[in-house]
């Protein structure tokens, strides 16, 4: 498939689209989701704020494809380093990636599977308005 236009490679162990199943309800996945609340949508929002700068939305997506330290996020990303460095403390400090040492170097990761699909649910939604793939539900 071609590339989202944003410069980011496809998943390659996940399509980046739903099963039919998933797309049934918006709580499909938790079924005891309500209607949110004010902090919940506040919450949420200011987790498509991070996501809405290119860089981070790059490093979030490359973090769910698997754990890396930032020179490799560096690298892969193309963005320089303190870059890297400022992005990847924004989103520990919101709780979106978490890290652990391995010896002198710092290893992150997606903090859980919501936001790895949100991540890629988002950009797959991109490579459908940018390649003009048709839509399905």
């Amino acid at each position: 498939m071609a590339k989202s236009g944003v410069g980011l490679p496809r998943a390659r162990t996940y399509d980046g689209c739903m099963s039919e199943r998933d797309h049934s309800s918006p709580s499909a996945v938790h079924r005891h989701l309500r209607t949110p609340d004010r902090e919940q949508l506040e919450t949420a929002s200011s987790v498509f704020a991070l996501m809405a700068d290119p860089t981070r939305l790059h490093l979030l997506w490359l973090l769910a494809e698997g754990e890396a330290d930032v020179t490799k996020l560096t690298t892969a990303s193309g963005a320089a380093r303190p870059a890297v460095s400022q992005h990847l403390a924004k989103l520990r400090l919101a709780g979106l990636v978490q890290f652990r040492k391995e010896g002198q170097h710092v290893v992150y990761s997606l903090r859980d599977g919501h936001l790895r699909r949100l991540v890629v649910e988002a950009l797959s939604h991109a490579e459908h308005q940018v390649t003009g793939e048709p839509w399905h539900s």
